[in-house]
């Protein structure tokens, strides 16, 4: 008997929530919806008393899979990894399949979003790179170069 019934997001928790929306919103996610947690409920299913969070939920789209963001208000954030590479545990990447990767990387660069290390080609099928955004967080973007029916 399967226990999971679907996918429905990844969460990440981020220092500023409206930085990190924006980072996501341009990289065409939309905004499903915003609001704030706090109370009995986030205390127990976080372990973190007097916790309170404000979210905002994206999604891709086509309705695909949704981003949860969150930020603390209380307890106080506790920062990360800023410069975590692949090989740490964890959260590896967030990726997301683009149409044009070097505009998408462009559009991330003018805002000052870096590559962590190039972009790389796989036989011809794939582009792909990643990208630190905001709190550290690794952005794997990548086009497909040919349909992947074929």
């Amino acid at each position: 008997m399967t226990h999971v019934r679907r996918f429905d997001h990844v969460g990440l928790t981020v220092s500023d929530l409206a930085a990190a929306t924006a980072f996501f919103v341009s990289l065409g996610l939309e905004v499903e919806g915003t609001g704030t947690v706090a109370g009995e409920f986030v205390e127990t299913v976080c372990a973190l008393p007097g916790a309170h969070c404000d979210i905002a939920m994206l999604r891709l789209p086509d309705g695909g899979c949704r981003l949860e963001l969150s930020s603390f208000r209380t307890p106080d954030p506790v920062p990360g990894s800023p410069t975590a590479m692949a090989n740490e545990t964890g959260l590896r990447n967030v990726s997301f399949e683009v149409a044009d990767l070097d505009a998408a990387l462009g559009r991330l660069a003018a805002d000052g979003y870096g590559l962590v290390g190039g972009v790389g080609e796989y036989e011809g099928s794939v582009r792909m790179a990643y990208v630190r955004g905001p709190d550290g967080i690794v952005v794997s973007l990548f086009e497909q170069l040919v349909s992947p029916t074929t």
